[in-house]
């Protein structure tokens, strides 16, 4: 028992180390190719986990080889838009200026449902609202709306706003996030100070902030009832 539970172990960290490798896309995100790979390691990984017969070795290396395979085959992507078709395929174009091409959703084995499915899922709920639809390589579907029916922003009322930058994170569960301080150009002394106007220390806060216009937020955690 204490060996399989070793064995299992390692393994964990070797898949968790090469899927960290492959890259963060969410399951839903990935490639065709990545997509194989990824089920082909989750079952080498079960065979020397679930057979103590199998030496873990023998059960790592071709872990370790899917890995090289998929660092190899996304160098070439990058360097051949040719095999970058063959590995992943290119966009389709479901819906050409309000049109469905329904020779598009055959060779994709789409339903016109299942269209207005994903369309929902975008928050479009009207077809006649869409100007184009593309499928993408990894199943998403992104939708361009006709002009009269997208939002407006401040750009199409010329209205100019301010730069609102990037958030930072200063301090979660009571510790403080030193490399943000520094990217915000500022000291521990001025989170300090920072804190003290919500009447608390740094242990006791559950999260603070500060946005790209310069306002602080901060939240202690709960007190736990003695």
């Amino acid at each position: 028992m204490l060996i399989n539970f070793v064995r299992a172990i390692i393994v964990y960290i070797l898949v968790l180390v090469v899927m960290r490798l492959m890259g963060k896309r969410e399951i839903g995100q990935l490639q065709p190719f990545e997509l194989v790979i990824s089920i082909m390691i989750a079952d080498l990984a079960s065979i020397p986990m679930t057979d103590p017969g199998v030496p873990i070795f023998n059960g790592l290396v071709p872990i370790l080889g899917l890995l090289a395979m998929h660092l190899l085959i996304t160098l070439l992507n990058i360097k051949s838009v040719n095999l970058r078709k063959i590995t992943c395929g290119k966009p389709t174009i479901l819906v050409y200026r309000g049109k469905i091409d329904e020779k598009a959703l055959k060779k994709e084995r789409f339903t016109v449902s299942e269209l207005q499915e994903r369309l929902r899922g975008k928050d479009v709920f009207n077809l006649g609202d869409v100007e184009f639809a593309i499928l993408e390589t990894n199943g998403e579907v992104s939708v361009i709306t006709k002009p009269n029916k997208r939002n407006l922003t401040p750009e199409d009322m010329n209205i100019e706003v301010d730069y609102e930058g990037l958030p930072y994170d200063l301090i979660v569960d009571g510790k403080i996030m030193y490399e943000n301080l520094n990217k915000i150009a500022k000291d521990k002394r001025w989170l300090l100070k920072q804190v003290e106007k919500f009447k608390c220390l740094p242990e006791d806060v559950l999260i603070a902030t500060m946005d790209g216009k310069g306002n602080f937020f901060c939240q202690q955690k709960e007190r736990k009832k003695k």
